[in-house]
């Protein structure tokens, strides 16, 4: 398969859309090579139309397929996409992990001739369109945008439940030193009544032998 395949090197900045086109032949896949940063988000929207000799032309075909698969060349290539279309559709994935990632497209069903381009030049039987749009970008579809705006309400109340989760933290840290204050308070004043209390029985013993001592000394001398 590696040998087969043309490696196409796109340069696209995160956060900008680039459309393309190629051509394929035969089942042979093409593929091109992207360093994404972790948690980038792609996306990415085909059509590839055959060679028709009659109207000179390339048309849409019911019977041609594509397979879209990704792969994480850092990680022993290991395939995070693997997708059967039709002639024309969508893909999207989003980065697990930094590195560069292998995407690659490869025809499938039907029968295959080459194709002319109007200078008469042979060219694969496949023409092959391709946007791609990587990272955040205001040109996406209405159906990717709402997707994009599910994902990004999730976060945002994830976010907000997080929020709501350190308040109560924070809530309960000051009840906490509000508790341990308060105790400490009721734990001083106990142990200043208790002395009082000390004090106050240690005076009133003290008073009372006093007494008993000078009533006895008196019952002698009577």
């Amino acid at each position: 398969m590696l040998s087969a395949k043309y490696v196409l090197g796109l340069a696209l900045a995160i956060g900008q859309a680039q459309a393309l086109y190629f051509y394929m032949d035969g089942t042979a896949p093409k593929c091109f090579y992207e360093d994404l940063p972790k948690d980038t988000l792609v996306l990415g929207n085909f059509k590839s139309s055959h060679w028709n000799e009659q109207s000179r032309n390339y048309v849409l075909r019911s019977d041609i397929g594509i397979r879209i698969t990704v792969d994480e060349t850092f990680d022993n290539d290991h395939r995070i996409i693997n997708q059967n279309s039709g002639a024309e559709g969508k893909f999207t994935f989003s980065a697990a992990d930094a590195g560069e990632h292998r995407i690659c497209f490869t025809p499938m069903g039907g029968q295959h001739t080459s194709g002319f381009l109007f200078s008469g030049s042979q060219v694969g039987g496949i023409k092959f369109e391709l946007d791609m749009i990587i990272g955040e970008t205001s040109k996406i579809e209405s159906n990717d945008k709402s997707k994009i705006s599910e994902a990004v309400q999730r976060v945002m109340d994830i976010n907000a439940r997080l929020a709501d989760v350190r308040r109560e933290q924070v809530f309960q840290r000051e009840r906490e030193m509000e508790f341990r204050d308060q105790s400490e308070t009721v734990n001083a004043r106990v142990v200043r009544w208790t002395l009082i209390q000390l004090v106050v029985l240690g005076v009133t013993c003290a008073w009372q032998l006093t007494y008993l001592r000078a009533f006895f000394i008196k019952q002698k001398l009577t």
